[in-house]
């Protein structure tokens, strides 16, 4: 039980959206624009929007805002989305400004919105954004690559169950987090 425990916990942290959200940023713009173009693109979104993230939740931590890393506590969210929404708002006018592909600043909009979404929602449900994003994530790489994608949805399914494991979320939180990622990655990738 104790290798379960420390798998899961791994899958968890492989899961968590900083991560798995960068991961498949880099596997997008890598594979879209190559390293040249790429690169300004992967540092800019680095430094607007998930090194301020990291940031707040390692310092949140830290304070005693919030009781873990994945902010799993829901009334503890009330106090992490308001930072996070503007990271996001962020990194969207920093991809605008910088001339990024269409693409990549409709993602940016698509993440925002499930972030205002997830907010929303938090006031009546604490979704699992650990899902949420990964399956987004896997959505949108079915649409870079059948290898990609088939590789994130693996995570995806392994990250959905370490959350239900380690007693983070109930199956409707659970739920809820993987339909909203599905329902966004379709849009930003396939509409």
């Amino acid at each position: 039980h104790r290798r379960v425990t420390k798998f899961a916990r791994f899958i968890s942290w492989i899961g968590h959206p900083l991560v798995f959200v960068a991961a498949s940023v880099a596997v997008v713009v890598g594979t879209q624009l190559g390293l040249h173009a790429g690169f300004p693109i992967l540092l800019a979104l680095l430094l607007s929007t998930l090194v301020p993230t990291a940031i707040l939740l390692l310092s949140g931590l830290r304070s005693g805002q919030w009781s873990d890393a994945d902010v799993s506590v829901r009334k503890e969210r009330q106090r992490f989305f308001p930072w996070a929404v503007p990271f996001s708002l962020a990194g969207v006018v920093v991809m605008y400004l910088i001339h990024a592909p269409a693409y990549i600043i409709r993602g940016g909009m698509i993440t925002l919105a499930l972030f205002l979404t997830s907010w929303i929602v938090n006031c009546f449900l604490k979704l699992s954004l650990h899902a949420l994003f990964a399956f987004y994530c896997a959505v949108i790489l079915f649409r870079i690559g059948a290898g990609w994608g088939t590789i994130a949805f693996f995570l995806a399914m392994l990250v959905a169950w370490s959350r239900l494991f380690l007693h983070r979320h109930t199956p409707v939180e659970l739920i809820a987090g993987i339909a909203l990622g599905l329902i966004g990655g379709f849009i930003t990738a396939w509409l």
